[in-house]
């Protein structure tokens, strides 16, 4: 296998981490199953890359149902979603991904049909025409729970809040993948991948990936450190996975406290996307701080980071 993506779980008991997760889908999963019923509307919620979309086809694999999945953002009309829930036979899971993006108007006809099992279409003189639909199970991904209607929030029987992962159980992820794989690992490889990985599965798989490129293009069949710091010198990645951007950022606040705007115009980037993506894990790895005027500044780690003798000892 040359794809770190080729390796698909397909039981709960192969997914690493989030254990409260697991633990939640497993008891719902074996009620199901004694019972004889579909799945528990779910809503799975977390930061991008933390296996969401993963779990959700799990689900599906082990109640051993037809799955549907879309992206929120892909259903336009009313014909799309009725033709999305009308697909559905009884016990099977719908999916939709990325939820926050689906128009208002289509999130309150999806909890009118989960509460009447019906989709209305339009009939002669206008007048409303019921479609009984299907009893499903209907997951809902999302980044941000809030930017759901709180009745069709209220509809899902089960909340799966997926969280950062930790250091440790991003290194039996990558071990684990790459045994699955069958690729070969230096020892220290998943410890240094997790270090980079920013608590974040996509990203640590990503540079899994990235380290065996290097390692294939140099006629190799381990995967050894060397490879994998010469695949973050490609891509930019400095010690703790920071991308040029990140660094750049930091570097802005050796001379003292910025107010975001400055920071923003000397990236070259709208304050709400440095907010919001740029800043997310130079806060949570505090790097950085806010001053009582709201101004960014560095901590004491983020100086450490960035000191003469700390990069020395990295390169």
């Amino acid at each position: 296998m040359n794809d770190v993506n080729e390796y698909v779980p397909n039981s709960i008991n192969q997914i690493i981490g989030q254990r409260q997760v697991r633990d939640v889908v497993e008891v719902a999963l074996d009620a199901a199953q004694i019972d004889g019923k579909r799945f528990d509307h779910s809503l799975l919620v977390g930061p991008a890359g933390m296996g969401k979309s993963m779990s959700a086809n799990i689900i599906a694999a082990e109640m051993a149902t037809e799955f549907y999945e879309v992206l929120g953002q892909s259903i336009s009309s009313p014909a799309d979603l009725n033709a999305l829930l009308l697909q559905a036979k009884d016990r099977d899971i719908i999916h939709i991904d990325e939820a926050h993006e689906l128009k208002k108007e289509f999130q309150t006809a999806l909890y009118l049909a989960i509460d009447k099992q019906t989709i209305f279409v339009n009939g002669g003189k206008n007048k409303p025409v019921g479609i009984p639909i299907a009893d499903f199970t209907l997951l809902l991904s999302t980044t941000d729970e809030y930017d759901l209607l709180q009745p069709l929030r209220d509809r899902m029987r089960l909340t799966l809040k997926f969280d950062f992962y930790s250091d440790l159980d991003l290194m039996h992820l990558v071990s684990h993948r790459a045994r699955a794989l069958s690729w070969e690992l230096e020892e220290n490889v998943p410890v240094e991948i997790a270090i980079r990985g920013k608590g974040i599965p996509r990203i640590a798989l990503r540079l899994l990936q990235s380290a065996r490129r290097v390692c294939r293009a140099e006629g190799e069949e381990m995967i050894r450190c060397h490879h994998l710091h010469r695949a973050c010198q490609l891509d930019g990645l400095d010690q703790l996975g920071l991308d040029r951007t990140e660094q750049k950022y930091l570097s802005l606040l050796k001379e003292g406290p910025l107010r975001l705007n400055v920071i923003a115009s000397s990236l070259g980037l709208p304050s709400r996307t440095v907010s919001t993506v740029t800043e997310q894990f130079l806060m949570r790895a505090g790097l950085i701080a806010k001053d009582d005027q709201s101004r960014r500044q560095l901590t004491d780690k983020g100086h450490s980071h960035l000191s003469p003798t700390r990069q020395q000892v990295d390169q």
